[in-house]
């Protein structure tokens, strides 16, 4: 008998009632938000990366204060590039150099330069292991095999990120859980681990078949899904789950400021770019033109977390006189297709579309799936 196609290995795996995932965030995640996806029957997630440990486990005292259902959360397995311990003063002023301008305009105070603290992520992870939080999910490479076997010994589901397929059997190999197939659409930070980001831009509709092909676990399709279309498309290429982010930044419940929030529900964000310049790795944001003068040949960067602590100043001080032409806002290809306003209210919508189409799609992924398994019987 077909199974709908909200029930999987997966939905089983994580005890929730639709394979929708809301996308962790980083630096824009919200406790409410969280909850309010978990709560719905999918999966919260919260970014907790930039986060010290002693602020982790406040969080995920909030979270379980607004649902019992399972959550999600989130670190960075790489926390900082390899010549960020070795910046200098100099360094640091070329790179606040094209900045300087706008903060004077903005009435904001220039920022000077301080040595590198680093923040670790074993630190990091030791209190989601300890909380015993239902799912650890993580990018930026895989967590020391002393991490995973807790992980497994206290039932924490892992969920490993890939955006090449190469990354995915690495993942598999390291026994995750899941892999969340990230493709280059995906608006932040992708996560890639084996190669430069630059090297890894592999689109979701090529990369998730690749994935399902070559490995046994479930995988999540992520990167520029926005409505039940991109659900629908995701469990044809053989997902188990999808991931969403930009659609739930515009909802009221996240944790973006409310002029990324209206940007996003204009539906007319226009296009996004990569760039390194708003925190020295790779990322997809709404191309605007502070993008553009960081992006400019020449331009200085530091290495990551140095330039997202320096733009940070830009961006706290643009958000409070209105300047979306000054802030980062984090999006993915789809950002024009974001129209939430409330969880609950999206998430009804999407699951009662979804459910329309769905059958059919389900039925066709599951024989393509087993013939492309099954060994030829050809001589």
């Amino acid at each position: 008998m077909l199974a709908s196609w909200n029930q999987n290995r997966l939905t089983a795996k994580l005890g929730i009632e639709y394979p929708i995932i809301q996308g962790p965030l980083g630096g824009l995640s919200s406790q409410r938000l969280t909850a309010a996806v978990s709560n719905f029957g999918g999966l919260g997630s919260f970014g907790a990366h930039s986060l010290a440990p002693d602020a982790i486990k406040d969080v995920i005292g909030e979270i379980r204060s607004l649902t019992s259902k399972p959550f999600a959360m989130n670190l960075w397995v790489s926390m900082e590039d390899e010549s960020a311990r070795t910046v200098s003063e100099n360094q640091f002023n070329r790179s606040l150099a094209p900045l300087v301008a706008d903060l004077d305009a903005l009435g904001a105070p220039r920022p000077t330069y301080k040595p590198y603290l680093p923040r670790r992520f074993e630190d990091q992870a030791r209190v989601l292991l300890d909380a015993k939080v239902p799912v650890f999910s993580f990018i930026f490479g895989i967590p020391a095999r002393e991490i995973l076997e807790e992980c497994r010994a206290k039932g924490i589901v892992t969920i490993g990120v890939a955006t090449m397929p190469d990354e995915a059997a690495a993942l598999q190999e390291a026994g995750v859980n899941a892999i969340a197939a990230s493709g280059f659409e995906a608006g932040g930070h992708r996560g890639s681990f084996l190669r430069p980001a630059e090297d890894s831009l592999t689109g979701t509709l090529s990369l998730v078949p690749q994935v399902v092909d070559i490995v046994d676990v479930p995988v999540i399709a992520a990167g520029g899904i926005g409505d039940a279309r991109g659900v629908i498309a995701s469990l044809a290429l053989g997902a188990e789950a999808v991931q969403m982010g930009t659609a739930f930044l515009a909802c009221e419940e996240s944790g973006a400021s409310r002029l990324h929030r209206e940007t996003l529900r204009r539906r007319n964000a226009g296009h996004t770019s990569l760039t390194k310049g708003f925190t020295g790795r790779l990322a997809r944001a709404i191309h605007n033109r502070v993008m553009k003068d960081l992006n400019r040949n020449g331009t200085e960067i530091l290495p990551y977390p140095l330039q997202r602590e320096l733009v940070r100043n830009l961006t706290v001080a643009a958000e409070a006189a209105g300047r979306a032409d000054l802030v980062p806002m984090w999006a993915g290809q789809s950002a024009n297709l974001s129209n939430c306003t409330d969880v609950s209210a999206f998430l009804s919508s999407l699951v009662e579309e979804v459910s329309e189409i769905a059958g059919p799609v389900i039925q066709w992924s599951a024989n393509h799936s087993r013939s492309a398994r099954e060994p030829s019987k050809e001589k």
